[in-house]
């Protein structure tokens, strides 16, 4: 994998680890929208999903 490729992976993921604290702190402001932990881990899992996903496709 290219430095490039690596670089986009990083930063794809302080971006979407940036988002997955903004829903937690929505979701803790604003309980009623759901639990605070179940937002974050469903963001966290669609950010592995994209950073597998980008990593996969710069390896071939």
């Amino acid at each position: 994998m290219s430095t490039l490729a690596l670089l986009v992976v990083l930063l794809l993921f302080l971006v979407g680890a940036l988002v997955v604290a903004a829903l937690f702190y929505a979701a803790y402001r604003r309980p009623v929208l759901t639990a605070p932990l179940t937002v974050a881990l469903t963001g966290a899992a669609v950010l592995v999903a994209m950073v597998t996903t980008v990593a996969s496709a710069a390896g071939r």
